[in-house]
């Protein structure tokens, strides 16, 4: 993945192109490899399930930087707000959408959800732009806020290392092909843009089929404010599997056709998740549990279209009142 998303960029910046069709076409590569980066690679090295040796794991999680984002500003959403709290309205950062988006019948409602399911693929495409731009200086701001990030001077280093990254970033995924590849500005940025949507849609297709989909549950704390389930009922409740016989899936996305077996046992490397998925659904349906998957990715994104439709329409439910 990693030669994916590099070497089209190299073809671009090095190789004298004269067709404009080819250079969206190398952009959407590198954008597809940039997808796999991030689901591949650093998604296990930051959890520690790359490899058993933590320097490994901390130097292929440095490949989300290369990319424009910024490892522990990730560790935090996803390690420690993601998986600590799924699905769990204003605590798990992968649902707390902008106002027109709503991702949870925890969440507000307004007028503009009632077309969401019309209007969110596109703004879906958008998000790993905003993410190498702005996302992780607002997050990181938050999470120092929040008591996630130790002191000040952690947040001021942290800070320094996502400009410095993003200037990295920057130079060699738009400015060096700006000024080296022959082709006229505006086209180049189009192409750059055209590979971010790929890389955002990709990803946020495979995240958002996962949990945000009418199969799961969305839990909220009960009157004492304490989530009723123990923590592995609670994963099984909020995560979805899809395409369980597709190989080629499961390699291309890093395992991730398999949220639940990633949730429940988030630091053993992806390739072992095929091996342990028929135990965990066997042992989860011997004890009462739900084990939810879809059929095909296409059958998981038609339930996240249909689970957008929803909470477009579902009314905000009562929030328990802690006494």
């Amino acid at each position: 993945m990693l030669l994916l998303f590099f070497v089209p960029l190299a073809v671009i910046i090095f190789t004298p192109l004269s067709s404009v069709l080819l250079l969206f076409g190398l952009f959407v590569l590198s954008g597809l490899g940039m997808a796999g980066i991030g689901m591949g690679i650093m998604h296990d090295a930051i959890h520690g399930a790359y490899a058993k040796n933590k320097w490994v794991n901390k130097i292929m999680g440095y490949t989300i930087n290369l990319i424009g984002a910024n490892d522990e500003v990730w560790r935090l959403q996803h390690n420690v707000l993601h998986h600590s709290f799924t699905n769990i309205d204003d605590h798990d950062d992968d649902i707390n959408a902008p106002f027109f988006l709503r991702f949870s019948p925890n969440a507000k409602k307004n007028k503009l959800h009632r077309f969401q399911h019309w209007y969110a693929w596109f703004f879906y495409g958008l998000s790993t732009l905003s993410w190498v731009t702005s996302k992780d200086f607002v997050r990181l701001t938050r999470y120092y806020k929040m008591g996630l990030v130790k002191d000040k001077r952690t947040y001021l280093l942290g800070m320094s290392k996502i400009v410095l990254w993003k200037l990295i970033y920057y130079s060699y995924a738009l400015v060096l092909p700006l000024t080296l590849s022959g082709f006229a500005p505006w086209l180049v940025i189009l192409a750059f843009l055209a590979m971010h949507f790929v890389t955002g849609l990709t990803i946020s297709l495979v995240f958002q089929s996962a949990h945000v989909v009418s199969d799961v549950a969305f839990p909220l704390p009960n009157e004492l404010g304490n989530m009723e389930d123990e923590r592995l009922a609670h994963q099984l409740a909020t995560t979805c599997n899809f395409s369980p016989n597709s190989k080629v899936l499961f390699w291309l996305l890093g395992g991730l056709t398999n949220q639940i077996e990633h949730h429940l046992f988030p630091h053993i490397s992806h390739v072992h998740y095929k091996k342990i998925a028929p135990i965990v659904e066997r042992t989860s349906r011997e004890f009462g549990l739900p084990y939810h998957k879809s059929g095909s990715f296409l059958s998981a994104i038609a339930k996240h279209f249909k689970m957008l439709y929803l909470l477009g329409r579902m009314e905000l439910q009562p929030v328990p009142v802690k006494k």
